[in-house]
């Protein structure tokens, strides 16, 4: 994996969880809206908007540059737009991020697989 596809698969990362956050805080900020006078979902509306555009956009630069297969991209996708899904595309983005790294470092220093 070079230097700009992790860096393409650590934005999306990064983005992931806070986006997850933002969607809950969204959903609670609905459901106050409906039972009490308190209404926040115009700014929380915009804040998630801004950070779902966000992790489109680093998801379609992290599919391109990865070379996902369409199901892997498709999963990404997927658990963006599922409350908690984002927290877990966070840690299997970790995963996979850490496993690229050690595996480059195995190329780098000669070691093969028995």
């Amino acid at each position: 994996m070079d230097l700009k596809t992790a860096s393409a698969i650590r934005r999306l990362r990064l983005v992931s969880a806070p986006e997850a956050v933002s969607f809950l805080i969204l959903l609670l900020c609905s459901v106050l809206k409906r039972t009490t006078d308190f209404n926040a979902v115009p700014v929380m509306g915009a804040v998630h908007g801004v950070l779902f555009i966000l992790y489109v956009l680093f998801w379609l630069d992290a599919w391109n540059r990865a070379k996902w297969s369409f199901g892997t991209a498709a999963l990404y996708f997927v658990l963006s737009v599922l409350p908690t899904g984002g927290f877990f595309a966070e840690r299997k983005l970790r995963r996979e991020s850490e496993a690229a790294v050690i595996a480059a470092r195995a190329r780098r220093e000669g070691v093969v697989n028995a």
